[in-house]
């Protein structure tokens, strides 16, 4: 089983800057890579970005292409969220999870770190 702990998160005006941070405990040798999602009041939980630890191939949501950039550090099992030009539309509680090595699903999840960003 793999811990993530989220960090970074807060209040931010329309086209600030915040990087998110990711911090995997346990298993992490069992895992494929580590994903952000974000989820808003009313809304279902949606992707975000992820990143494999092999590799490093990223990969995002269609609605923060261009705009975010998922890095990790292999050395202390932690994935970051740089986002930039932040929009009032990003506001959520992001979440950080493990991707399973062999199943492929998001199964450990941290709890959050929510980020406000104001118009």
């Amino acid at each position: 089983q793999v811990h993530p702990v989220e960090s970074g998160g807060g209040l931010v005006q329309a086209g600030d800057s915040l990087r998110l941070s990711c911090a995997a405990s346990g298993r992490t040798s069992s895992t494929y890579g580590m994903g952000w999602f974000r989820q808003a009041p009313g809304k279902e939980r949606e992707f975000v970005a992820e990143i494999r630890w092999s590799d490093g191939l990223p990969d995002y949501a269609d609605s923060v292409k261009g705009r975010f950039t998922i890095s990790r550090d292999n050395a202390k099992n932690t994935v970051y969220l740089q986002m930039n030009s932040l929009k009032p539309e990003d506001t959520a509680v992001y979440y950080c999870a493990a991707e399973d090595l062999y199943t492929g699903e998001y199964v450990d999840w941290g709890q959050g770190t929510q980020v406000t960003v104001s118009s």
